[in-house]
């Protein structure tokens, strides 16, 4: 019976890593490409708000239903495999749009919202499932090790959709944005077809662990996982008033082509991918919490950079400090949740922390984009002066944000020298041993 489950559990991970190549490949074809099509569209800063805004905003509000209908369908796969499916479908009208002479900036935001809150939907269900085929002690090194292959078909995707824009624009640029949605609608196709395929351990659900929303809400003073939801909900606010207007910044203000901008934002993609892997094994032994702690003011550091300096070369360079510190952050912040949490609670407690976090990012973007017509030039951009107020924000959030939370497992110390130097391959920490290259 137990080799049974083991074989059950062995054939749900291969399907599982099948579904995300594909779903990688649909999120390299779609993720860097929304705003600059809106921008094609006729958008102006204000819609490129809203397309960062509203469709979190939808998506965190869809995630507690999310975890409803997952109580009383008494399954996490069967509201995987419906609203993957949905969000396949969203796609078909971005086929198509490009040939819509009617086709405006909202309409657009409008399917992208759809778009998003159905694989909204899915997330808590997949990332409750997911936790329980993997073991706690392997959960870092695995999702370090999967996000890594993943990732490195994320940025292959992009690089792929950016070249065909890049053609496409000596013909017609319309055409080619339909060509790289049409690619990315098979891709999430055959990623449903290989979910299906997955087996759903047995979850037993009972009354005590149903919490409402308002329940949650009342007990931030005194829950160490709600002190770490507010948080990460603090920093992606502050990351969010800035974040959607990188790609206003490099397609309108410095005219950069199509090739040069997925340069630079595949670069953060693939350092994240490179550096994923081992940032999941040292998090296994030195806890996800002191991964948190360590990343948090690099992030802060990152709207600085382009501000100082705005060549090319120079926020290539920017981007795999981006990477970097992005791939600590938001591994261990997911693995985080997976070990706070039981398993009887854990879809729930995934929807309540992606909803505030979906909160906090809409605000972000409304604010950012709101700010952006008021404030004074930096440098002869507004747009750098909004990310001086993301970055102050962003280093606040990183030094108060983590000191009320507990670790949550028995971890090894180390200081933040040797974290560091671990991670750049320097010195060999915790039996992470790193071969030696000759040439």
């Amino acid at each position: 019976m137990e080799r049974l489950q083991e074989e059950k559990v062995k054939e749900s991970l291969n399907s599982s890593f099948l579904d995300g190549v594909f779903a990688s490949g649909m999120i390299g074809f779609v993720q860097d490409y929304f705003a600059p099509f809106l921008l094609l569209l006729g958008g102006t800063p204000g819609h490129i708000g809203m397309l960062s805004a509203f469709p979190n905003l939808f998506a965190s509000l869809i995630q507690i239903k999310g975890a409803d209908l997952a109580d009383r369908l008494r399954s996490r796969k069967r509201i995987i495999n419906i609203f993957v499916l949905l969000q396949a479908l969203a796609l078909l009208p971005l086929v198509i749009m490009p040939f819509m002479g009617h086709a405006t900036p909202i309409f657009f935001i409008i399917i992208v919202v759809l778009f998003t809150s159905f694989g909204a939907v899915a997330n808590p269900a997949w990332g409750s499932m997911m936790s329980d085929l993997v073991s706690e002690d392997k959960r870092g090194e695995y999702f370090g090790w999967r996000n890594k292959v993943l990732g490195f078909i994320t940025v292959a995707s992009a690089f792929i959709a950016g070249f065909i824009l890049h053609l496409a624009k000596g013909v017609n640029l319309f055409l080619g944005f339909s060509v790289i949605f049409g690619i990315a609608f098979i891709f999430r196709i055959i990623s449903w077809i290989f979910l299906n395929k997955m087996h759903e351990p047995p979850l037993d659900y009972h009354k005590d662990s149903y919490f409402t929303l308002i329940d949650f809400i009342f007990r931030i003073k005194e829950s160490n996982f709600a002190k770490f939801v507010i948080f990460v909900a603090m920093m992606n606010f502050s990351v969010n008033l800035a974040s959607p207007f990188f790609a206003v910044l490099m397609l309108k203000d410095m005219h950069f082509s199509y090739m040069l901008y997925t340069v630079i934002t595949v670069t953060a993609t693939l350092t994240i991918h490179i550096m994923i892997n081992r940032w999941g094994k040292l998090a296994d032994k030195v806890g996800n919490l002191r991964i948190i702690r360590f990343t948090a003011p690099f992030i802060a550091l990152l709207p600085l950079l382009w501000v100082i300096n705005r060549q090319p070369a120079f926020l290539i360079l920017a981007q795999f400090v981006s990477g970097f510190a992005w791939a600590g952050f938001n591994l261990s912040a997911s693995n985080f949740i997976y070990d706070a949490v039981t398993p009887a609670k854990r879809t729930r407690c995934i929807a309540y922390f992606n909803f505030f976090n979906g909160l906090a990012l809409c605000a972000g973007a409304l604010i950012g984009g709101a700010l952006l017509q008021r404030l004074p030039p930096v440098f002869g951009y507004r747009i750098l002066t909004l990310f001086l107020i993301s970055s102050t924000l962003r280093f606040i959030v990183a030094f108060f944000g983590p000191m009320k939370i507990k670790e949550v497992r028995s971890v090894q110390k180390i200081d933040s020298n040797q974290l560091f130097f671990s991670m750049v391959g320097i010195r060999p920490l915790l039996g992470i041993e790193r071969k030696v290259m000759r040439y």
